[in-house]
């Protein structure tokens, strides 16, 4: 039986830098990244590069995400929805 190696490695984001985690994806292939000290970021690459340059911009977007979702619950940000009638086409 094979043995799964798992790697860390820091990931300089425009955010700061994290601790990321690869670890071999035995279905598909490639490496499953998470960011332990970052809530959400999961993604997966199929090799380690692109599995750091995904967790990289997972992490960005999971912390833009809560920075929105802040301003939101703030009041310092709002969303407005601007719905346009799509004609069904029978």
């Amino acid at each position: 039986m094979a043995k799964s190696f798992v790697k860390t490695a820091i990931v300089k984001t425009k955010y700061g830098s994290f601790k990321a985690v690869f670890e071999p994806e035995k279905d598909m292939g490639g490496y499953v990244a998470t960011a332990p000290n970052v809530q959400g970021a999961v993604s997966w690459g199929k090799n380690l590069s692109q599995a750091k340059e995904m967790i990289t911009e997972c992490i960005e977007g999971a912390i833009e995400a809560r920075i929105i979702s802040e301003a939101v619950k703030e009041g310092t940000v709002s969303f407005t929805t601007r719905t346009k009638r799509i004609p069904v086409l029978a």
